[in-house]
């Protein structure tokens, strides 16, 4: 599976609200916060690559 990146939207609950940046897409896709790295906030980008988030 290729890298793909995402911009985080926004945080609902204990979910926050991605949007993959690296192709045309609107759909917005909600990933458990237990799942991406500590420290991230509205606007940042994540890259997904072997299977785990970095903070770019």
């Amino acid at each position: 599976m290729e890298p793909m990146t995402f911009t985080v939207l926004r945080f609902d609950g204990d979910y926050a609200i991605l949007k993959r940046t690296d192709c045309e897409s609107d759909a917005e896709i909600p990933m458990a916060r237990a799942l991406l790295p500590e420290g991230i906030t509205e606007g940042c980008t994540l890259l997904y690559e072997d299977f785990a988030y970095t903070l770019l």
